[in-house]
């Protein structure tokens, strides 16, 4: 299943969604591809979504849900990638 958060994450001047996998990062890539989102949204366990295509993501059958239960999905497949401590 593929999931999406609500757009809440301000950068570089546009506000961000988070598009996740519970399934695999294989599915999580093949979505993005489809919604237009390049490699270089993906970060660790998730793609970056603009705000403007958050509509397009759920048409393509994304599963809306909140931030919080994105993260309880991910560590709970397994597919959460931390990041590394500095």
């Amino acid at each position: 299943m593929i999931v999406i958060d609500p757009p809440a994450v301000p950068r570089y001047g546009r506000t961000w969604s988070h598009l996740a996998s519970d399934t695999s990062y294989e599915e999580l890539h093949v979505f993005a591809a489809e919604l237009g989102i390049p490699p270089r949204g993906f970060d660790r366990d998730h793609y970056d979504v603009p705000a403007e295509l958050y509509d397009a993501a759920i048409a393509l059958g994304a599963v809306p849900m909140s931030s919080r239960d994105l993260v309880v999905m991910l560590v709970r497949a397994g597919l959460r990638r931390r990041k590394r401590a500095r």
